[in-house]
């Protein structure tokens, strides 16, 4: 039967597996650079590339998050509140207290990060603070530190980075086939048309990666689990309300970076609906709101 624990030993299975196609990725771009060039050292660049990348995706993952999403840390004076829910909620939970950030944009939303609970981070964002009274404030952080305790971070932030950086190349490449001069030889056409064509077929693998890699369950996961640790599953359910209705994007919104958070980050206009759609890293609010209300007679 699954379990927390069998959870927990999927979300390390699936970040291992990510690394692995995400080195995969790479090597095969550069094999196949390396043999139209005829240069066999590309093929080396590529593979200590895709390694290092790697190291840097399990060990940097959450100060790469932060810094994608323009987190500051939470001064304890000035969010002193805010502190002292996170403790006392990592206090129950039986977690260590993670780090504090704060993100100055009006969009409510927040996420977790980290590749342990040793290491975790917590991030939240002004417009969130603003609109949530203090019961739907505290279901929203116990949502998120069910994520850290369940091990969701792990494959969620190293998903940032590799997913992402798969994401950058497909860019980098198409720019590079459609803006990259007039002034070029047959073979170098030929590159830049080979570049192109990589770039078409990365731009989709790389939103693969994180579906494959982010499982929805994980949300309804940590929905139940932060309800369970508040008692009160109400609190939860109003806040995901208030945050699925805000309609403005948030200022930095990225593909890369929108499984981590709790709620769409590209507003609940259809055009967000849409592009959040691609990615489908999470289920629909209303029945994440369905399945919350359903647990009252548990409590």
């Amino acid at each position: 039967m699954a379990s927390l624990y069998t959870h927990q030993a999927s979300n390390v299975r699936k970040t291992w597996l990510l690394m692995a196609g995400f080195l995969v990725i790479v090597v095969a771009i550069g094999y196949a650079v390396a043999w139209y060039l005829q240069e066999p050292s590309l093929l080396y660049v590529a593979i200590a590339f895709s390694l290092l990348m790697n190291v840097s995706a399990y060990w940097f993952s959450a100060k790469i998050a932060i810094a994608s999403t323009g987190a500051t840390e939470a001064d304890p004076a000035e969010f002193r509140e805010l502190h002292r829910l996170v403790e006392n909620l990592a206090i129950t939970a039986g977690l260590p207290k993670p780090r504090v950030y704060v993100i100055h944009d009006p969009a409510p939303n927040a996420f977790a990060a980290g590749r342990n609970k040793e290491h975790a981070v917590v991030a939240v964002t002004t417009g969130l603070l603003e609109r949530l009274d203090r019961t739907e404030l505290e279901g929203v952080i116990a949502h998120e530190l069910a994520h850290i305790g369940n091990r969701d971070i792990l494959v969620m932030t190293v998903a940032v980075v590799l997913a992402g950086f798969v994401a950058m190349l497909a860019d980098i490449f198409l720019r590079m086939s459609f803006f990259g001069g007039g002034d070029r030889d047959s073979k170098g056409n030929a590159l830049f048309a080979v570049l192109a064509i990589l770039g078409i077929i990365l731009a989709p693998i790389a939103a693969q990666l994180i579906q494959l890699a982010i499982s929805r369950r994980r949300e309804y996961l940590a929905d139940a689990s932060g309800a369970l640790l508040t008692r009160y599953p109400d609190g939860l359910a109003s806040a995901l309300r208030k945050i699925s209705s805000y309609e403005a994007p948030m200022e930095r919104a990225s593909h890369a970076t929108a499984h981590l958070f709790i709620s769409n980050p590209f507003g609940a206009h259809e055009g967000g609906k849409w592009i959040a759609g691609l990615f489908a890293t999470h289920p629909p609010v209303e029945k994440r709101i369905e399945v919350l209300q359903g647990m009252r007679s548990q409590m």
